[in-house]
């Protein structure tokens, strides 16, 4: 299969962990007989340096004509540090997101029984953990009306939903928890929000499609809390930009490290497969971050392209990295890999296999 795939780097280590994603993304195609050809644009604080724009035109239209993205990280401390900025590299991400219209995010969220012990919390709340968070991602309060008053002192946001916008992505969950444990969650905060009251009624009447899948609806504080508990009671579950946002942020802790979980941005015209974590720029140039993430997010993009035995691939290489203990320094302090090293293992062993 000829693929064309374009890589957006972004900020911090996000050029490290994507040139390892490219390594194993080369050495899928060269066991599989593909051909990928490689495109690469620039995006975020990058981007604002280069051109003053955090999501160029140029960089949009390289999206719009390939298969897929895989994307890095984006973000610099410097902008972050200066809220008076008016362009920053997070606003290259939400475009990014609008333009190619990346309507739904799923994240996975698993662990690996090697690094157990990694997770700040008790194994035997999290052990069998294995559930996959849909969130909507181009409307909601990222994207509604907001401001200031005259005399800055008050400002606003607005969460804005429709219907059409909350059914597409729960559609994509219900069809999700149907190949899965035909079990959905709903999250939302539907006692306080009227948009939250506009997605439970939404879903409710979605549920007749779906008469296999057992369908419940929590409000996101109780959700939040039972992460912590009892992750493994979930399964697919499916709420808006900014509850998924914070929900997801918090499962990431589950896996023992930011650096292990990947995620898909899939949208009408292309889709974008990123690591979930940030451009952790104090790690930049050190080649310590873990490519793991990232690596992952590029089997997932496989996986949606229909190349199922690639993704399958992918995945059985980087177990068996953390089984022979090919670990980072996020994993092991003391006795680590480099990220180069380990996105050469992975690769060999792909090849080797």
């Amino acid at each position: 299969m000829n693929l064309k795939i374009t890589k957006l780097s972004g900020d911090g280590i996000g050029p490290e962990v994507i040139n390892e994603a490219v390594k194993v993304c080369d050495s899928i195609a060269k066991k599989f007989n593909h051909n990928i050809t490689w495109d690469e644009g620039i995006v975020g604080a990058n981007a604002i340096e280069k051109v003053g724009n955090p999501y160029p035109e140029e960089t949009h239209d390289k999206c719009l004509n390939s298969d897929a993205v895989l994307f890095g990280a984006i973000g610099d401390p410097k902008f972050d540090n200066d809220p008076s900025l008016k362009i920053r590299p997070e606003q290259g991400l939400l475009s990014m997101r609008k333009k190619l219209g990346l309507y739904a995010n799923i994240r996975p969220t698993f662990t690996f029984e090697e690094l157990i012990d990694k997770s700040p919390l008790k194994k035997e709340l999290i052990q069998g953990t294995d559930i996959v968070f849909v969130r909507e991602l181009t409307s909601g309060i990222y994207f509604g009306k907001r401001g200031r008053s005259d005399d800055k002192n008050s400002a606003f946001d607005t969460c804005y939903y429709r219907r059409d916008e909350i059914k597409r992505l729960a559609k994509i969950g219900f069809n999700l928890s149907m190949k899965r444990k035909k079990k959905l969650c709903c999250v939302d905060k539907a006692n306080v929000l009227e948009s939250s009251r506009l997605w439970r009624e939404t879903i409710q009447a979605m549920e007749l499609k779906y008469p296999d899948v057992v369908v419940s609806y929590e409000f996101v504080d109780a959700v939040a809390m039972r992460l912590i508990q009892n992750p493994s009671t979930y399964d697919v579950l499916i709420t808006s930009n900014l509850f998924g946002d914070i929900l997801t942020d918090e499962a990431s802790v589950i896996s023992g490290s930011i650096g292990l979980m990947p995620s898909a941005s899939i949208g009408d015209k292309t889709s974008v497969f990123e690591p979930i974590h940030g451009s952790y720029p104090e790690a930049a140039g050190k080649n310590i971050a873990n490519p793991i993430a990232t690596i992952l997010s590029s089997s997932m993009m496989f996986k949606q392209l229909g190349l199922n035995k690639e993704s399958e691939l992918i995945d059985y290489a980087v177990k068996e990295s953390i089984k022979k203990g090919q670990l980072t320094r996020d994993l092991s302090p003391k006795n680590f890999v480099s990220t180069s090293d380990l996105g050469d293992w992975i690769a060999n062993k792909i090849l080797n296999i």
